[in-house]
């Protein structure tokens, strides 16, 4: 759907670069990244993800560049807990929005969990979430610096969070659990992503990545019984946390 975005605004300068982060590799996320029919992605996705109809109309294949970061590189070097997340860097490689959810909130998690139908009135505030953020994206697009959504320096750096004890110490589990996957070694790999998800749990990377390893489950969205277990025991807690922005949905 972000190509419909880009084509909208790629003449402003703007560029997207899409990155998977996913151990799997190029099995895991191809068919997402450049899926063979668009025809398979149902209504139901759209309300979830809060497209509206004329965009959802327009949607094609990505001609922007899409990664695959195996190693989780990315989120590493941003801070991302999460995905989807997002960062914006200007043409002189300054953050100017450090990582946020683009355009999407917790009312996802009223959806029926085996046809994927959301109430209409979470639907709508889905949709809330993707245009106050799209369109916040649009005004830096097209004013720059000058965009009230560009954010100055010290405020990027007030909202940056630097890593605690226990954060480093889940990267390292995070990242001997990718090594020993490569090596063949499956459920050494998801005991040590488990323990670097039980050290920071607010970074459910982690945990989604340990759940979605099996060979069986690579490429499959990550809705597996184990996964509504850990997230139905966080009650209430926040699992998106929606783009602090003016107008998003509180």
């Amino acid at each position: 759907m972000w190509q419909v975005i880009y084509d909208e605004l790629r003449d402003r300068n703007f560029e997207i670069i899409a990155v998977a982060l996913d151990t799997g590799g190029r099995a895991a996320v191809e068919h997402h990244i450049r899926p063979t029919d668009l025809d398979e992605r149902p209504e139901a996705a759209r309300r979830i993800t809060g497209w509206d109809e004329s965009e959802w109309g327009r949607k094609a294949p990505p001609q922007y560049p899409c990664l695959i970061d195996e190693e989780h590189v990315v989120a590493g070097l941003y801070g991302m807990i999460n995905v989807p997340s997002a960062v914006w860097i200007n043409e002189e490689g300054r953050i100017v929005r450090p990582v946020e959810v683009p355009g999407f909130g917790d009312d996802w998690r009223y959806m029926h969990r085996e046809t994927f139908e959301l109430p209409d009135d979470k639907a709508a505030r889905q949709q809330t979430y993707r245009h106050v953020y799209v369109d916040a994206l649009r005004d830096w697009a097209h004013k720059g610096e000058y965009s009230e959504y560009a954010l100055p320096a010290d405020e990027v750096r007030r909202r940056l969070q630097p890593p605690g004890e226990d954060d480093v110490l889940a990267a390292a589990h995070a990242r001997l659990g990718r090594h020993l996957y490569r090596e063949g070694h499956l459920e050494a790999a998801k005991r040590h992503l488990q323990e670097a998800a039980r050290l920071s749990p607010e970074k459910w990377n982690y945990l989604r990545q340990s759940l979605s390893l099996d060979p069986e489950l690579v490429g499959q969205i990550n809705v597996t019984p184990e996964f509504w277990e850990v997230f139905d025991a966080i009650g209430d807690a926040t699992f998106y946390e929606s783009a602090d922005l003016p107008g998003m949905p509180r």
